[in-house]
């Protein structure tokens, strides 16, 4: 069997396994109401931001798509689409796991730290999976159709460029949670900065790590 057949096998079982722990976290017991109301809120959020994002982005990358197809040929700007519309989607699985398993892993923590564990462990697989199942399936589509490792750059170009202004955003993204939890605890509950008592303490804390 070819390698490009090899590697397209292991991609797609790598994005099985992503759909099986997705299901798997999905199944967990979310909480009371006002957990759900929280949880609701955020990952609406979440998701009306990064689709924003992607409209944004959208134009960027067709933008580029168009530069390289005028310039480099069809091929490398279909590369590049192909690499940007993966990149995206590995971006819209992980946000949408990872809010959804917020709630269940403070659930899970209620009564078993193993269990939150197991969920939290889970929700950062599926992230982790989807990135190389669909970067692995791209890199092996694109060779068994062109056999070009230099059509493959494209692939590459799209996925970064999508990456790199999602970082910038999540940037952005989260120096909104660190700015917020400043506010509730120092505010409106009187407790000092990074006090252990304001659990929006762990969103800012993650903001000055991606900072």
């Amino acid at each position: 069997m070819r390698l490009e057949y090899w590697s397209m096998l292991a991609a797609l079982l790598a994005l099985l396994f992503t759909f099986y722990l997705a299901q798997k976290v999905k199944r967990q017991k979310t909480g009371n109401d006002k957990m759900n109301e929280i949880s609701d809120a955020i990952h609406g959020g979440a998701m009306t931001y990064m689709k924003r994002q992607y409209r944004v982005i959208g134009i960027f990358a067709l933008v580029v798509a168009a530069i390289l197809f005028f310039g480099r040929g069809w091929e490398l700007s279909v590369s590049f689409i192909y690499g940007a519309l993966s990149s995206a989607v590995a971006g819209f699985i992980g946000m949408n796991i990872a809010t959804k398993a917020n709630v269940r892993t403070t659930e899970a923590a209620r009564s078993s730290l193993d269990k939150a564990l197991s969920i939290a462990f889970s929700s950062g697989g599926v992230v982790g999976l989807s990135v190389a199942g669909l970067g692995i399936l791209g890199v092996s589509v694109l060779y068994y159709f062109f056999k070009e490792p230099e059509i493959i750059h494209g692939f590459g170009l799209g996925a970064s460029s999508i990456a790199l202004f999602a970082r910038v955003g999540g940037g952005i993204f989260t120096k909104a949670a660190d700015v917020g939890a400043d506010l509730v605890g120092k505010v409106e509950a009187g407790i000092p900065e990074d006090d252990p008592r304001n659990p929006a303490v762990i969103a800012d804390n993650v903001g000055d790590n991606v900072g």
